[in-house]
């Protein structure tokens, strides 16, 4: 999208819209609610992903990525613990199935479309390897730890971590991903820029002014509050149209992810179609650690708080396709150049992801 030096006045006037729509849903029971939910969610979307560019523009690389990353998965944790909360011990593999579709949504669906459009669009495409690679390594470490480990523990039978296992889990968790937000941010923060940056015109295009970004970063809090809450305001008539289909209950908690994920989706599509790739793997990545690095903890702490099991380990198919992504996406991003051919394979294996979902 193409930042002007003023705010447009769609930009400031939907996320007002989003507000006064979740005001009619929570008061109103209507079946053609959804008739306004929907384009609302997508509005949202759209609004988030230009006010984060915005902030993104203003301060910087990679600090606008990593923002993004971070506000985004606040929220969904704080959605993920008002529907622990709301649940009790029945929602005890909430916070993992959340976690893993989030995972295999960026890891094979967002990276995946990112190659391939930017792929299709400019042959070939290249990024920093130290960042990349650095990215990987921590997510790799993080996934195994959280979602693999805890089938094979022996204190507490899996999938289960014991109160002492869990405790420690959630502080390495927040010790790694605080280790890569200081990486990234500080110590090597030349590893997460573009490497054409002294060539990209939209780097030395004028940044916005003060007020604007302050804006700018209010109106993104606002939309991102406002696309969750629509998000969880559209989960019934989803898990409704999801028993009708006969389809299992993973299949909402993934269309809950995509629909979370958006935000972040489109602003590393837009990235990638910008020729931009790096943008894009800071994104995707940032992304898929924050929702281990952040969620995890949180949801540890409560369930040592509250005394509710927290199901952490995934079963073998999942584990498979988990494993699968992350060797391909570490393959994909070994040279530092991409084709559509590591774009094609990411999607495939999403495609994958979603047939055994639906039929298991």
């Amino acid at each position: 999208m193409k930042i002007t030096e003023r705010l447009p006045v769609w930009a400031k006037a939907i996320p007002v819209l989003a507000w006064v729509t979740l005001g009619i849903a929570s008061v109103s029971s209507s079946p053609w609610l959804a008739l306004l939910l929907v384009p609302a969610l997508f509005a949202g979307v759209t609004c988030a992903v230009y006010h984060a560019e915005v902030v993104a523009h203003k301060i910087g690389e990679p600090f606008g990525t990593l923002l993004l990353a971070v506000a985004v998965t606040l929220i969904e944790v704080a959605l993920i613990v008002s529907l622990m909360i709301a649940g009790g011990e029945s929602a005890s593999g909430l916070a993992r199935d959340t976690v893993f579709a989030a995972i295999m949504v960026i890891l094979s669906g967002i990276i995946g479309a990112c190659l391939l459009l930017g792929g299709l669009r400019h042959r070939e495409q290249s990024f920093g390897l130290h960042g990349a690679s650095t990215s990987l390594a921590t997510l790799a470490a993080l996934a195994v730890l959280t979602l693999v480990l805890p089938n094979f523990t022996s204190t507490i039978p899996g999938p289960f971590y014991s109160k002492s296992q869990l405790a420690f889990i959630a502080l390495v968790s927040l010790v790694l991903y605080g280790t890569f937000v200081l990486v990234q941010t500080v110590r090597h923060r030349d590893y997460f820029l573009p490497a054409n940056a002294a060539a990209d015109e939209a780097v030395h295009a004028p940044r916005p002014s003060n007020r604007m970004a302050w804006t700018s970063l209010a109106l993104l809090i606002a939309s991102l509050v406002a696309v969750v809450l629509l998000a969880k305001a559209l989960a019934p008539g989803l898990e409704q149209a999801v028993a009708a289909l006969g389809a299992p209950k993973q299949l909402v908690g993934i269309v809950i992810a995509i629909i979370v994920l958006l935000p972040e989706g489109l602003a590393a599509l837009s990235a990638a179609r910008a020729n931009r790739l790096q943008t894009s793997i800071n994104l995707a990545l940032g992304s898929a650690l924050a929702s281990i690095g952040l969620t995890i903890p949180v949801v540890a702490v409560i369930s040592l708080w509250t005394g509710w099991p927290l199901s952490l380990g995934i079963d073998a198919k999942s584990t498979v396709l988990l494993l699968l992504s992350l060797l391909v996406t570490s393959l994909s991003l070994s040279t530092g150049r991409t084709t559509i051919m590591q774009g094609t394979i990411h999607l495939v294996i999403f495609a994958v992801y979603l047939l055994t979902t639906i039929v298991p």
